[in-house]
């Protein structure tokens, strides 16, 4: 087996196989060479090579969303790291484990103009779970005598092998980003073989907390004499409950449970659309009667962050006497009331919490039950009756998308429509949530569909889509792949916001309108093309989309530009009656 000269460089990749990280992303450059050289000869490493590093990031976040372990970045040093950064960002906020792994010149060379060259050391502090800046290592030739020569690369190595495990054991222990930066003296591409590759292990401490009965007992007897609880899932993998515990919950009628698309968590009697729950009180005559009657005294939260604004407004308005979060890491405090962070995982809370409640009588989920039927009926006469849009388009999709598929979704629009629609529930569903941004929505669903077998489907806006085409230049994505683009000519979704909508000025620098059309990328990536431009033929490609080809394939759907606002904002009017 080939290994790279500089020892740091085999540590680093000796490390990342004992701990369990075989996926390695790489971006070509040529102060990483060492690393590139010492992955892309190893046989347990899985190499894969994504030309633009922001593109890789999210690559690679994807692939570690699905793996739920870490996955690695190799860069070159320069503003090649520095793209890394939105993905770093959302998979700090979403408790994804990436390990960012950045070639560097020598701190000598730094600030003294020397060429692609910045400063490095610590440039994610504010997102990343720890940073490890290592020393630049001499490398020795077996004849050389200078016993302080020898004495000091000794040191560097052992510096670097303790940094290199506390970064990754870090990625394990605390499921989020770590960052190794790693100065390379020149010659950067010799190779020697048979050596030797021992390098320092500190095994990565995971401590799984759990509540004894006993400390959980008050908080039981505020649950128990509460009639009104409510809970709420944000996001979250599927599975992250036992169904005997959601079954629990449902039987219980003093709560109602509200999980959204990205939640992946379903029972009939569960809220699974908070915003149409939400919404048509907003509109109400009797708005201030109506959320004091859904208003919780005990609140309990899990799962990341939450797509409805509306929620948050309501319970930011209407405070829960007591709000309790469950998460191993952390609680945000969302709606400015959180009274306890309960730090475990939710099967553990409930293992340990519902031996100590009992069921209570009360009207509150009865009620709410009967006004989610209700709504249920509004909702489908709506859409029978509404213009072909945004939102038309969507309820064309959900019916076809097929049983047990990965489903990812765009930000902004794309996410808040999918949210008011019933979705199968053997489907996987992600978006992008840590940050909210649409930069890397294409390249995350690319890099899980590459680890994952099931096929995978992303439904995105047009901006989205473009703002990450290149997250289609790349030689892994399977045939089984799905893109569905809406394209509305723009970003729609600020057309919902209040002000005046038809000026230059609001369509140059917000709106951002322009023509652009993804059949020509298709043809460059070589995926297989369609478009449609109303219902009929939605339903007419989407009776093929999803059939095994040799290409992977994108639909892309033509909506009107103007009305998708009018039609959405007027869906909650109509549902409050």
């Amino acid at each position: 087996m080939k290994y790279s000269k500089i020892p740091v460089a085999r540590s680093i990749v000796a490390l990342c196989v004992a701990k369990n990280i075989h996926h390695v992303v790489i971006s070509p450059g040529s102060r990483n060479a060492p690393l590139t050289i010492g992955f892309t000869h190893h046989p347990d490493i899985k190499p894969y090579s994504i030309v633009d590093e922001r593109c890789a990031a999210f690559y690679a976040l994807g692939m570690a969303q699905q793996l739920q372990k870490p996955v690695a970045l190799v860069c070159t040093s320069g503003s090649a790291l520095l793209n890394y950064y939105p993905a770093i960002v959302e998979a700090f906020y979403s408790d994804i484990p990436l390990v960012i792994i950045s070639a560097d010149r020598p701190v000598e060379r730094i600030d003294i103009g020397d060429g692609q060259t910045i400063r490095q050391k610590n440039v994610f502090e504010n997102h990343i779970l720890y940073s490890a800046n290592l020393h630049s290592e001499l490398v020795l030739d077996a004849e050389a005598t200078d016993k302080k020569l020898q004495q000091k690369q000794f040191e560097s190595q052992k510096h670097n092998e303790r940094e290199i495990n506390l970064a990754l054991n870090k990625a394990i222990e605390g499921k989020g980003p770590v960052h190794i930066n790693v100065p390379f003296y020149e010659p950067l591409y010799d190779l020697v073989e048979n050596v030797n590759v021992n390098p320092l292990q500190i095994l990565p401490e995971i401590v799984e907390r759990s509540y004894t009965q006993k400390q959980l007992q008050g908080y039981a007897e505020l649950w128990n004499k509460a009639k009104r609880k409510m809970i709420i899932v944000g996001v979250a993998q599927p599975n992250i409950v036992e169904q005997k515990f959601l079954e629990a919950l449902a039987k219980d009628e003093s709560v109602i449970v509200l999980t959204e698309t990205t939640s992946n968590l379903n029972h009939p009697d569960f809220f699974t659309r908070i915003d149409t729950l939400i919404g048509p009180i907003e509109k109400d005559e009797d708005s201030e009667e109506l959320f004091k009657k859904l208003q919780p005294e005990i609140l309990l939260t899990f799962g990341g962050m939450i797509v409805s604004k509306k929620v948050k407004a309501f319970l930011r308005n209407y405070q829960p006497q007591q709000h309790w979060h469950i998460d191993p890491k952390k609680a945000y405090n969302t709606f400015f009331c959180l009274n306890k962070h309960f730090e475990t995982t939710v099967n553990s809370f409930f293992t340990h919490f519902f031996p100590l409640t009992e069921n209570v009588q009360s009207d509150y989920g009865t009620y709410w039950k009967e006004v989610k039927s209700h709504r249920q009926v509004r909702h489908e006469e709506y859409m029978n009756e509404i213009p072909y849009s945004d939102l038309k388009a969507m309820q064309e999709i959900v019916p076809y998308v097929p049983e047990n598929y990965l489903l990812h979704l765009g930000n902004s629009s794309t996410i808040r429509y999918a949210q008011l629609f019933k979705w199968k529930e053997s489907l996987r569903i992600f978006c992008n949530r840590g940050t909210s941004g649409i930069d890397g929505s294409i390249s995350t669903a690319v890099g899980a569909a590459c680890v994952k077998a099931e096929p995978t489907l992303i439904i995105s806006g047009d901006l989205s889509f473009f703002y990450d085409s290149n997250a289609l230049w790349n030689n892994y994505i399977p045939k089984n792949f799905r893109i569905i683009v809406i394209n509305n000519s723009g970003g729609g979704i600020f057309r919902i916001l209040p002000g005046n909508k038809n000026t230059d000025n609001f369509e140059k620098y917000f709106e951002t309108t322009h023509q652009l059309q993804a059949k020509h990328l298709s043809e460059m990536y070589g995926f297989q093309y369609g478009s449609a431009k109303n219902s009929e033929e939605i339903q007419e490609h989407l009776k093929e989309f999803f059939k095994p080809t040799e290409k992977p394939k994108l639909l892309e759907i033509f909506t009107p530009r103007k009305i998708n606002d009018e039609v959405l904002l007027e869906y909650f009017n109509f549902m409050k009656s």
